[in-house]
This record gives C-alpha cells, sequence and structure tokens, in this order.
C-alpha cells in the first residue's frame, strides 16, 4: 500500500535527522512523472548522504524495493531517488529554499511528516 511505503520513507528520514519531510500527491494532476515526491531537507552534505543512505536500506529492508535511478550522490547538494511510483527529493536546506518544488506542484495535496510519539525500537520492545 502506497501510504504505508510513503510513510516507511519518511520514518527512513527523520531516523536521520532529514526535516521539513513533505509528501505530495500527484495523482491528481495527471502528471506523467510520477504518482508521489516525497522531499526533505539535511543540514549538510554529509546529513543529506546520511538520509539517503538511510532511504535505501530502509527501502531495501522493509519493502523489498530498489531505485529505478539516483541522481546528486557524488555532491549531495540534492539527491534524487527514483523508485518509480515515488521520488525522493532529498535537498540541502538553502537549495531546497532555491527550487521550492513544493510551490511548483502547489495545487497538489500534501501531506507532512512527523516523528512518531514513541521511536519504533520501543514499540518493538513492547
Amino acid at each position: 500500500m502506497i501510504t504505508h511505503d510513503l510513510r516507511v520513507l519518511a520514518d527512513a528520514i527523520l531516523d536521520k535527522k532529514g526535516q521539513n519531510v513533505v509528501s505530495i500527491d500527484l495523482r491528481p494532476i495527471g502528471t506523467a512523472i510520477t504518482d508521489y515526491f516525497m522531499i526533505c531537507d539535511g543540514s549538510s552534505t554529509t546529513n543529506v548522504a546520511a538520509i539517503a543512505d538511510n532511504i535505501l536500506k530502509e527501502a531495501r529492508e522493509k519493502l523489498g524495493i530498489k531505485p529505478l535511478r539516483t541522481q546528486g550522490m557524488e555532491n549531495n547538494f540534492w539527491v534524487i531517488l527514483d523508485f518509480g511510483n515515488i521520488v525522493v527529493h532529498i535537498f540541502q536546506k538553502e537549495y531546497r529554499d532555491f527550487y521550492r518544488l513544493e510551490d511548483l506542484w502547489a495545487d497538489a495535496p500534501q501531506k507532512t511528516y512527523k516523528e512518531r510519539k514513541t521511536s519504533r525500537k520501543e514499540e518493538t520492545l513492547e
């Protein structure tokens, strides 16, 4: 289910201190690019790389998927992970502010993700 996949990816971002995590549902707009964008930002190139690596790990382990394409991992200013129906954009903050993808797709429904109240580690211990 796509909402589960989005939540897994959002949790992978939040686990590595990704900020301002948003998904954009592009299906109502009828774009052929993808069904969903997931957008976040990191505080540095190191943070962006850690977020991307964790998304790749969690997507493989929990969803059984690998990206069709990746871009930007050589400089970690703006990393794109294309999973087909979900394309993840991981920006350094200043690049996100400059490109403003959310504004480009302002007509599409958006959802913001926050860290869960209890960590998943605590949930598994109960």
